[in-house]
């Protein structure tokens, strides 16, 4: 068994119809650049009906027919947001509470102290979390100086967090982070479900390592294009130049 494997992102869910939300994070394969992903997907018309909207710089799930919203306390949210030199990536409003609590001095993992999954039982959907990090005064994508950017791979870390229920009664929360040092072509790859099921199933180990093409484009259509066709809503990819702090990103909703 190879440990160390990468696969593709293709590879990763093959099989799967419902590996759920999931965010992916890491450095292109010729290691120029800081890599994230998210997509949702969703089995009920409540959770289908979103959209991915980008607003000063900041990543927002929305509803694509607001007549039709039943409960937006889970699906409407921050996704991805930028303080200062870190980019926060989650499923759900734990974005602000980090960016809240970055603001407050606090880490990463600080911030996440006071949240735990999701109150869906019987689901209890787990809370995924990303940040990357990048070097001090590294230029951020809503036309900040890119002259201030990190000037090497070395100047940027990525790290994990995933907040899931103890058991089948959500008597508990476990907290489970992950660390990672950047490689060229190589990313995480974290989700909320291991795949479809009533009650769905929690994800379950490590985050997967998958490979991280150079081109956004090539990256951008395999993971929309290995996503389930009936379950997948949107995905946000974002490539992050590390010399230059310039960002190129890629968005696509299924409901347009």
């Amino acid at each position: 068994m190879d440990v160390y494997k990468v696969s593709r992102f293709d590879e990763a869910v093959r099989g799967n119809a419902y590996p759920g939300r999931g965010i992916i994070a890491g450095q292109s394969s010729d290691g120029t650049k800081a890599v994230i992903a998210y997509f949702i997907m969703g089995r009920s018309a409540n959770s289908r009906n979103r959209v991915f909207t980008v607003k000063d710089g900041a990543v927002f799930t929305e509803p694509f027919d607001a007549s039709k919203v039943e409960d937006p306390s889970l699906i409407i949210y921050a996704a991805v947001r930028e303080y200062e030199n870190h980019l926060i990536v989650t499923n759900g409003d734990q974005t602000d509470t980090v960016y809240e609590g970055l603001a407050a001095g606090k880490s990463f993992y600080e911030a996440l102290e006071s949240r735990c999954f999701e109150p869906d039982a019987p689901n209890f959907t787990p809370r995924i979390s990303a940040e990357v990090v990048f070097g001090e005064g590294c230029g951020a994508c809503d036309g900040a100086d890119a002259g201030a950017a990190a000037s090497s791979a070395a100047a940027f870390k990525y790290r994990m967090s995933i907040l899931k229920s103890a058991d089948a009664e959500g008597s508990a929360c476990n907290r489970f982070g992950y660390d990672y040092a950047p490689k060229a072509g190589v990313g995480h790859f974290i989700h909320t479900y291991e795949c479809d099921g009533n009650p769905l199933p929690t994800f379950q180990g490590e985050p997967e390592r998958v490979a991280v093409p150079d081109d956004i484009d090539a990256f951008t259509d395999e993971i929309w294009n290995a996503l389930d066709a009936d379950n997948k809503i949107s995905l946000y990819v974002r490539y992050t130049d590390l010399a230059s702090g310039e960002c190129e990103s890629r968005l696509i909703n299924k409901n347009s």
